[in-house]
């Protein structure tokens, strides 16, 4: 891959952060590297524990910006607020937050950048609950998180929460091993309450979950070896997807009724909602396990997909019917070629779980890997204009 013309090759800056009333200093170390690939991303070296969940800021339409959580078992865990610089050539911690247990689903609020929401678990224990990110000043002690909202009428394991991804919606739903749950959520007077629940049964097992951005009455939900299809307003299963052994599920945020799937023996399948008895694309996926999928919100062609091979794949796919017109494409030849891959992406050394496009700058994403590597990539290289 070629190297983004905003990227340097070096670039170290170092920033200090005093924890809470401690007398500790947390160093966090922002690096170009190169390793066993063509990969050339900035490396934020401040999480200093085991993590999978990491989103892009949507509400910061100022900084492009990601939300990262740690996932230690004996440490106090922590959430970092990491910008990319202006120029493009540095990350900084904006901010470190003191969690109270180990974050497996970190999402943020896409109408509030202070707000947020975590699935979390101690030992035997589990929950969900919704936090404000205080104002930031120039005070030396990290503040601690104001926690809004607890999701607490799970009585499974709780696996994810979901918000609307496509603008101000006062409904959250939350997702556990045998039901889904539709919230009505007020932040401002710290108040929840269900407004309907429905369950899979006890012989199903629910993991996971995506909102149809085009349609707020629109959920998938992953469900052993199917996608499962309800709507809101009766809590009744619509439509499903067999034989899919999804890991992850994310839906098109250009086009209606389009899908993909992140699947352990597939890898990773394109759908077509009006036409679900089969894919309409297959992509090879990893190595091993695919694990997350995402679509670029600007350039649907774009595909990034994560695994338990330490790597991060770019697919150029195209949809099904899609527009030629766009004034800006993936990088093709006028005559559109076969779906491809682009790039892989090999700045780690452990499993990759988590993956976030940035809204604000689409050509920007971040993953993250299982030992707190967070790398920020630019596919600029992969954009043209006409």
């Amino acid at each position: 891959g070629r190297i983004p013309s905003s990227f340097p090759l070096t670039q170290t800056v170092k920033r200090s952060v005093v924890l809470h009333n401690q007398r500790l200093t947390a160093v966090f170390l922002c690096r170009r590297v190169t390793m066993r690939g063509a990969s050339t991303g900035i490396v934020y070296g401040g999480l200093k524990y085991q993590a999978r969940s990491i989103a892009d800021v949507k509400a910061d339409t100022d900084h492009t910006s990601f939300l990262a959580g740690t996932l230690s078992l004996k440490e106090e865990n922590e959430v970092h607020l990491i910008r990319l610089s202006p120029p493009g050539s540095e990350l900084v911690c904006e901010g470190l937050f003191y969690h109270p247990n180990e974050i497996w689903d970190l999402k943020s609020c896409p109408f509030n950048p202070r707000i947020f929401s975590t699935v979390y678990t101690s030992g035997e224990t589990y929950g969900a609950s919704v936090w404000q990110i205080p104002e930031l000043n120039s005070q030396s002690n990290a503040p601690q998180l104001e926690h809004l909202i607890s999701l607490n009428e799970h009585s499974f394991k709780i696996k994810c929460v979901l918000w609307w991804p496509s603008g101000k919606h006062d409904k959250l739903i939350s997702i556990d091993e045998g039901n889904l749950f539709l919230w009505s959520i007020d932040t401002s007077n710290k108040m929840a309450k269900v407004i309907s629940q429905e369950s899979v049964g006890m012989l199903h097992n629910l993991s996971g979950g995506a909102w149809d951005p085009h349609d707020r009455n629109a959920v998938a939900g992953i469900c052993d070896s199917s996608l499962e299809f309800w709507d809101l307003r009766t809590m009744k299963k619509t439509s499903s997807i067999e034989q899919a052994h999804a890991r992850d599920v994310d839906y098109n945020p250009k086009k209606q009724h389009l899908l993909v799937t992140a699947e352990d023996v597939s890898g990773i399948r394109l759908w077509d909602l009006r036409r679900p008895k089969c894919p309409v694309k297959e992509l090879p996926g990893h190595a091993h396990w695919t694990w997350a999928v995402r679509h670029n919100p600007e350039y649907d062609e774009l595909i990034l997909s994560a695994g338990t091979d330490s790597t991060v794949n770019l697919w150029l796919a195209h949809p099904p019917g899609a527009n030629d017109s766009m004034s800006e494409s993936p990088v093709d030849s006028p005559k559109r070629p076969k779906d491809s891959l682009l790039n892989s992406y090999t700045d780690y050394e452990d499993s990759v779980y988590g993956l976030a496009w940035s809204t604000r700058e689409p050509s920007v994403f971040a993953s993250l890997s299982y030992d707190g590597r967070v790398v920020v990539e630019s596919v600029k290289s992969y954009i043209r204009r006409k």
